[in-house]
């Protein structure tokens, strides 16, 4: 089998059988001299151990092929080699007090190896250090002679040949890692033991249709199963209690898991029926973590593998480390919501905690000036964990990591005790609370430590790092657990796919959206007009200026319009509408480029930018924008984002307004955009062939349509996804969904009109419908919602005309009622100018649904300089007279910039009448180390907010002075 992305590596299996009789002699020399007297110290059973022979014999090892990894950090490059070693090698050991001879002769080792290199550094050899680990046990085979003599002697008669293998093979094993330093001063423990790339939760919740396994009457009689489960990650291994007698189990069980690598480490889940003699096996399944990581959140049913038939329900949750601890209180509010099952089980962890432990100084001598064997032990709450212990010296070096998880960091403390190898002699010991890492910069301390009940001058290095665990809240869904069993079993339907669907009984009634379904908003367009733009037409070999035929391009959200073609005039008239449906993503523009259409290739006639962000913040601009990149020329541009309501008494007024307005591109301005989110379907009919069909679900609306993905072989699929479309008119448009086959056969069809929607509470439907053309217990479960788009210009046009007809020349374009129009900065634009003075753009509003004051912090301009290169801008700011962490905020760090952009909102949970007795103070600073001679300061400014308008919002740039004005 060839795999496109793995290269097969001939010359490196050259390379290694013409070196291979030297690597014999490197490890004679090793376990000759390194490793035999390490072995020698353990124990006085082993005193007189040896190695009589040492020969790797004549097969090499071999490398099948090799991937490469480069796209993860640029600092290191990833190896993947696929070995495969068949050898002859032979080595002999002898314990001379028990006339003991053992030895190996024969070795198979077959696996994924993977090889770091990292760092990766600007001097010779180019590379720091080189790891090595297996992802995956290894498939390893010793051939033993003389084994069962070894494990006579005293010590070693509690061991059998396979926990021998196993621990060999857990060596091997992630977290596990054989580093090989290659220049001097590097952190070896932290490469032998880097930060884990994440935390997977593990919600084991269920099984259903398991194999029965118990048979009475000697297999008359087919009883059931009492099912356990086994899951692995690397080295790390669970099991979950058993549920007897049943073959839908439930477990209700959370486990936390550190993953080392991604892609490439997997969750090995087993289930076997508990027996008194020998567990029968039920089933398995595997699922690479990098899936977990990609989707941040996963609850799936999964079929298992190498069973007649049986699926397990597993809920996974991605946790990334946070190296602050500003999320540190919503973490444990959150955790606390989590349900944890049985007695013995451990709460949600908040954090995780890596202690290295590099070496400790004059340690204190054991009696008789004898130097001890240190090793540490080191505890947080109930685990502890011990270093290995390093013989006789009173400076020992461990290089040494611990990972620990924390449930509370603000009440835990790190344990630390350093002993002699026998644990009765404390040789020092040391408590740290971990409240002293929230405080510290990113989480860690890394630093000397002096050892108390110890020697005047003894002390311990170690570095601490907490990192808080987070769950992408955008990506958590809110679909429900099926309930916790009752007496008796019920009989599941079940899919033969990932998607599962609960019995009729337990079927949930309402749909589960993810907490983004129906936040997209409408940015209304009104291409109005534009003047003074430059000639591109010239005539009679260029003697003769002539005009331009200007049309715009706009590009908005990864779509992009294009207005007609105004033939020979630099001062066109438009007048065309565009609406786009928009996700608020931070950093999205509005572009427009105009050109002049030319036969050939069409001019360029200058562009403006407008952020998204700001025109979400104004809601509504009507203003000129200077063209950028040309020399002359401006255009007029009407932006709306448009309120979105849920109060059907507006729609009246909102379609009088609509049809009153008049575009050349003969467009009729939307009235709503309703919301559709298909969760699933039940009950559906199979295809003509008697299989299950695979079904897909098209939701259409006039002439726009869209498809679910296809669920393989269900009756009942589950797709979960959403859609929206622009409404002109909710009384008459009608919303179709179609089901099929493949997007064949029929399966069946709901017509909703949406007029249906308006005679329910805040314009929602949400569950089942009875399908059309189906079986009769065929049913759909959908939420369709519906919002009206309630133009500002709509909510004050009353009777009047406000059609948007241009006249000419500067005539813009107003309602018939007092709008405050929130100006938009752009680059360029007329409200853009500057005043030369250095310039910091605020918007400060009050949001009466959220009840919370907004600030957001836009953007800088003219900073000063006081160095050759440009500052590290951020903004930090205060709500004065309070001075606490609830009222100081920041934003991030833009590099080398003197006009820096940030878009950064902060919340501020008040209530109106507390902020408006607040003053801002808002410092622009230059990021500088504490050893800088560079001013920090750039510039203040203070806002009184009782003189500001925080209802409708302020939106603007304001001077600021280097002294508080």
């Amino acid at each position: 089998v060839n795999f496109p992305d793995v290269e097969k590596v001939e010359w490196m299996n050259k390379i290694l059988q013409q070196a291979w009789p030297f690597i014999g002699q490197y490890l004679e020399k090793l376990l000759v001299e390194t490793i035999a007297p390490s072995i020698r110290a353990t124990s006085t059973h082993l005193q007189t151990l040896s190695f009589t022979k040492v020969d790797l014999g004549d097969r090499a090892i071999k490398v099948v092929g090799v991937k490469a990894y480069t796209e993860y950090d640029k600092r290191q490059v990833i190896l993947d080699l696929f070995i495969s070693y068949a050898g002859d090698v032979e080595i002999n050991v002898e314990v001379k007090k028990y006339f003991c001879k053992a030895g190996v002769k024969g070795i198979q080792l077959h696996g994924k190896l993977r090889v770091i290199l990292e760092p990766l550094i600007g001097d010779v050899p180019l590379v720091g250090a080189i790891t090595m680990f297996f992802i995956r046990r290894p498939k390893l085979d010793i051939n033993w002679t003389g084994l069962t003599n070894l494990l006579d002697i005293p010590g070693l008669n509690a061991m059998s040949d396979t926990m021998i293998m196993d621990a060999i093979a857990s060596f091997l094993v992630l977290p596990n890692r054989l580093t090989v330093p290659l220049v001097a001063n590097l952190h070896v423990a932290q490469l032998r033991s880097p930060l884990p790339r994440g935390i997977v939760r593990i919600h084991l919740l269920e099984a259903e249709d398991l194999a029965a396994k118990d048979n009475y009457m000697k297999g008359v009689i087919s009883g059931k199963s009492d099912p356990y489960a086994v899951l692995r990650v690397g080295t790390q291994t669970f099991t979950s209690h058993h549920v007897d007698n049943n073959l839908n189990p439930q477990w209700r069980e959370m486990y936390e898991v550190i993953v080392h690598e991604v892609p490439g480490q997997e969750l090995e889940l087993e289930v076997f029926d508990k027996d008194p003699d020998q567990d029968d096996f039920l089933g398995r399944m595997k699922l690479d973590l990098g899936v977990v990581k990609k989707a941040v959140l996963l609850d799936e049913w999964y079929t298992l593998k190498d069973a007649p038939s049986g699926q397990v329900h597993l809920k996974l949750e991605w946790l990334s480390l946070l190296p602050s601890a500003e999320r540190l209180s919503e973490v444990l509010e959150r955790n606390k919501n989590i349900t944890i099952y049985g007695k013995t089980a451990d709460p949600p962890s908040a954090a995780i905690l890596t202690v290295y432990l590099d070496r400790a100084q004059d340690l204190p001598l054991k009696k008789g000036s004898k130097d001890p064997s240190p090793m540490v032990q080191i505890s947080v709450q109930d685990t502890t964990k011990e270093s290995r212990t390093v013989y006789g010296t009173n400076n020992p070096v461990w290089e040494d990591a611990f990972t620990f998880f924390i449930q509370d960091p603000r009440k835990q403390d790190i344990d630390i005790q350093v002993k002699d190898d026998d644990r009765a002699f404390t040789l020092g010991s040391l408590s740290i609370p971990l409240s002293r890492l929230i405080s510290s910069a990113e989480l860690s301390m890394d630093q000397w430590f002096q050892l108390e009940k110890s020697g005047p001058a003894s002390r311990i290095y170690i570095t601490a790092m907490l990192r808080v665990l987070w769950l992408n809240e955008e990506a958590i869904l809110t679909t429900p657990v099926t309930p916790l069993p009752g007496d008796g079993d019920v009989e599941s339907e079940v899919s033969s796919g990932v998607s599962k669907v609960t019995p009729t009984s337990k079927r949930p009634e309402h749909t589960s959206p993810d907490s983004n379904f129906a936040s997209e908003g409408v940015l209304r367009i009104h291409l109005v007009e534009a003047q003074s733009l430059i000639a591109k037409d010239n005539l009679m070999g260029g003697m003769m200026k002539g005009k331009s035929d200007p049309y715009v391009k706009i590009r908005v959200g990864g779509l992009a319009f294009k207005s007609q073609v105004i033939k020979e005039n630099l001062n066109p008239i438009w007048n065309e509408l565009y609406e786009v449906i928009l996700t608020q993503l931070p950093g999205q523009e509005v572009e427009f480029d105009l050109y002049d259409k030319d036969i050939d290739q069409d001019d360029f006639l200058g562009r403006v930018k407008v952020s998204l962000s700001d025109l979400i913040s104004a809601q509504f601009t009507d203003q000129w924008y200077t063209l950028n990149d040309v020399k002359s020329g401006r255009i007029h541009l009407v932006l709306e984002w448009v309120p979105k309501v849920s109060d059907p008494t507006r729609l009246e007024q909102i379609l009088h307004y609509n049809y009153r307005q008049s575009y050349l591109n003969k467009t009729v301005p939307s009235a709503g955009l309703i919301f559709v989110y298909v969760e699933r379907a039940h009950g559906l009919p199979l295809k003509k062939s008697g299989k299950e069909p695979k079904a897909g679900a098209e939701v259409s609306l006039k002439n726009v349509s869209y498809r679910t993905k296809v669920v393989n072989r269900s009756t009942s699929p589950q797709w979960d996804e959403a859609f929206h479309f622009l409404i002109h008119n909710p009384t008459e448009d009608t919303l179709i969904i179609k089901l099929s086959h493949s997007w064949g056969q029929a399966l069946g069809s709901l017509v909703l009109p949406v007029r249906e929607l308006l005679d329910e509470k805040d314009l929602v439907l949400d569950r089942w419908f009875i399908l059309d053309g189906a079986m009769p217990e065929s049913q759909i479960l959908l939420r369709a919602e519906l919002k009206l788009l309630d133009s500002k210009l709509a909510q004050c046009s009353g009777a009047e005309d406000t059609s948007h007809v241009i006249a000419s020349g500067d005539a813009a374009s107003e309602a018939n009622c007092e709008l405050r129009h929130r100006s938009v900065p752009v680059q360029g634009g007329e409200d853009a100018s500057s005043t030369g003075k250095a310039q910091v753009k605020l918007s400060v509003a009050y949001s009466t649904e959220e009840n919370r004051l907004v600030i957001t912090v836009h953007a800088c301009r003219n900073l000063p300089s006081y160095s050759k290169d440009p500052p590290d801008t951020y903004i930090s700011f205060i709500l004065l007279p309070d001075k606490n962490r609830h009222t100081k905020r920041k934003t991030s760090v833009k590099k080398k910039s003197l006009k820096p952009e940030f878009n950064e909102r902060f919340d501020f949970d008040m209530s109106c009448e507390e902020a408006k007795q607040k003053h801002l103070e808002v410092s622009v600073k230059n990021s500088v180390s504490f050893m800088s001679r560079e001013k920090e300061l750039l510039g203040k400014l203070q806002l009184d907010l009782s003189q500001l308008d925080l209802k409708t919002g302020v939106s603007q740039w304001y001077d600021l002075s280097h002294e508080t004005n």
